[in-house]
């Protein structure tokens, strides 16, 4: 038996673009476009070649590009009231793009005939009719997105359904059915699917908003009623509350629904496209997106964890490694021995059930204290390995003394002092720094290099403060975290306390600990 096959059409370079904060340069859109195309989406619409010049140069440069599973579309709008196709600006840029597929959208609802138009709705089907006739007497494959379609049919059913039939006499190879203001609900596009399809008897397709948060189930029930194309963005990006999430949609067709929308076992692929997307966007990753997110798989819940540790599928719906993503376990004060144990076996740390209560009974004290271990897991693995039998830590705290002053002509001024036990060895040093945190820091790197050379290596790449009961003015309790890398590794300590420099302390410790004992 075959199995149906969905066009997944991406416009992710276009009508994502017109979500706010997320910006695109014509490189971008040729490396996110390139992404796509590996993936093995059906079309890819690169922008509006009529609208600005970033879509004209990405066009230039597709022409000379070899695209192997995609085709590349332009959009655009039909020809102009009171005007013909030929002498308008608009589609004379969709021809000179050059693209094998042109997407042009015109206009369903009536209010928008009358009101945005300003034109007749006899008119309004001559300009798509002639429109789309045009394009395709010049050699392009035209798709046709009925705008506002859903609202138009409410309204007046018989004349939306004459809309789509002029894009048809024109040519359209798929009319595109558009939820363009995101206000329909799935019952009320399943129906008007249902009625449309006996005097439709023509491809067609499903372009969702998602401004009721319902635009992955709407395109959904689309496919279920009979769409074979589906139109939406990478991680839902789009005007207003965004686009249908193509990531999710792709997923659910192939994981749930038993479609192919993608090239066998490219499914796999959509963890990595998504963070692509993201950071070529230079925005950060949404981790609570399904699928693909950071938490997708993550348990936090220590009844959770200990069912999972007895069988992966009791809070998971699908195996994380299918889209390409992977299981965690969060420690927190909700957490369980379970959770506890299930770390220790990530980071290869030898300790049994017994051993992990203190440490468990030690989380739950501190994050009372405000301390938070969920970013944080280095600082619970190095808890944990302190309990590992024979475990003999590179370096113990003795002291530790800090001093802020100002001084003339050269302003504020840190320097730091520690004291610290290493192999034996009592080690006095000190330094100034950038600032009392950074002046402990080269302290102790100062008094630990020559033993462990490797942490040259190390730089902190980010320090985070937060502030949690400012209503206790400067006796608030203060929370660091601190990211720290080396040439392999990334990872992230937590510190509490009243006192910022005692909190940055032991994130610092613990982070270089961690570190030489533990990051490879």
């Amino acid at each position: 038996m075959d199995i149906p096959l969905i066009q997944i059409y991406d416009t992710t370079l276009r009508d994502g673009t017109q979500s706010e904060g997320f910006t695109l340069s014509s490189n971008d859109k040729v490396r996110i476009a390139q992404k796509l195309d590996e993936l093995g989406v059906a079309f890819i619409e690169g922008g509006w070649p009529g609208s600005n010049p970033k879509d004209v140069e990405f066009f230039e440069r597709a022409q000379d590009m070899e695209w192997k599973n995609a085709l590349i579309a332009a959009f655009g709008s039909t020809c102009r009231v009171k005007g013909g196709p030929e002498d308008d600006a608009n589609i004379k840029a969709l021809i000179d793009s050059h693209t094998p597929v042109c997407t042009i959208f015109g206009k369903t609802w009536t209010l928008h005939v009358k009101d945005v138009l300003l034109t007749t709705l006899e008119d309004n089907l001559r300009i798509i009719e002639q429109s789309v006739a045009y394009l395709k007497a010049n050699g392009k494959r035209v798709i046709y997105d009925a705008e506002h379609f859903f609202d138009g049919y409410k309204v007046d059913h018989a004349y939306a359904l004459e809309t789509l039939r002029a894009a048809i006499r024109g040519g359209a190879e798929t009319v595109v059915l558009c939820d363009t203001n995101g206000g329909t609900l799935p019952w009320e596009i399943e129906q008007i699917i249902r009625e449309l399809k006996p005097t439709l008897a023509h491809p067609f397709g499903i372009h969702t908003h998602n401004d009721s948060e319902c635009a992955v189930v709407n395109s959904l029930v689309a496919v279920r009623g009979g769409a074979i194309q589906v139109q939406g963005t990478i991680n839902g990006v789009g005007e207003r509350c965004g686009n249908a999430n193509l990531v999710s949609i792709m997923a659910d067709l192939e994981l749930k629904m038993g479609y192919c929308c993608l090239p066998p076992g490219n499914i796999k692929h959509l963890y990595d496209l998504s963070h692509f997307v993201a950071e070529v966007a230079n925005i950060t990753p949404d981790g609570h997106l399904p699928f693909v997110g950071k938490s997708a798989f993550a348990h936090k819940g220590g009844v959770h964890v200990a069912a999972m540790r007895r069988n992966a599928k009791s809070y998971q719906h699908v195996e994380p490694e299918v889209v390409g993503n992977k299981m965690r376990v969060v420690v927190s004060d909700l957490s369980g021995r379970g959770n506890l144990l299930s770390k220790a076996e990530e980071h290869g740390v030898e300790v049994e059930g017994a051993e992990v209560l203190p440490v468990l009974n030690e989380i739950k004290e501190l994050e009372s204290r405000g301390f938070s271990f969920e970013a944080a897991e280095a600082s619970v693995t190095m808890m944990l390995k302190r309990q590992e039998y024979g475990y003999k830590p590179p370096f113990e705290l003795v002291d530790f003394f800090v001093n802020v002053e100002h001084r003339q002509g050269r302003g504020i001024f840190a320097e730091a002092m520690v004291k610290v036990r290493v192999q034996g060895e009592l080690l006095h040093t000190a330094a100034e720094g950038n600032g009392p945190v950074n002046a402990l820091d080269n302290a102790l790197r100062k008094a630990l290099l020559s033993y462990y050379p490797q942490l040259a290596d190390f730089h902190l790449s980010d320090y985070k403060v937060r502030i949690l009961d400012s209503d206790h003015g400067t006796e608030a309790i203060t929370r660091v975290l601190i990211d720290t890398r080396n040439n392999t590794s990334r990872w992230s300590t937590v510190g509490a306390s009243t006192n910022i420099i005692e909190a940055s302390w032991r994130a610092l410790a613990d982070s270089v600990e961690y570190g030489l004992m533990v990051a490879h």
